[in-house]
């Protein structure tokens, strides 16, 4: 079974949503993309996220989407 992409714990910055292993959240990945930055950009500024987890959880929000909207 592959681990899970993001963890949320009320221990870990208060509930919101991280890229699992760390205590950087995935909102601060869109906010990234959203301001024109690139994956390698992010990946620069927090290390501890990997590119996987970055794929893995792009990957997964894009099979949402796709799938609320069928």
């Amino acid at each position: 079974m592959a681990s899970a992409v993001i963890s949320c714990s009320p221990d870990v910055m208060g509930g919101t949503p991280v890229f699992s292993g760390t205590r950087v959240p995935v909102q601060t990945l869109l906010d990234y993309l959203e301001g024109g930055e690139s994956i390698d950009g992010f990946l620069a500024g927090f290390p501890t996220v990997s590119r996987d987890q970055v794929v893995a959880f792009l990957e997964q929000a894009k099979d949402r989407l796709v799938a609320a909207v069928s």
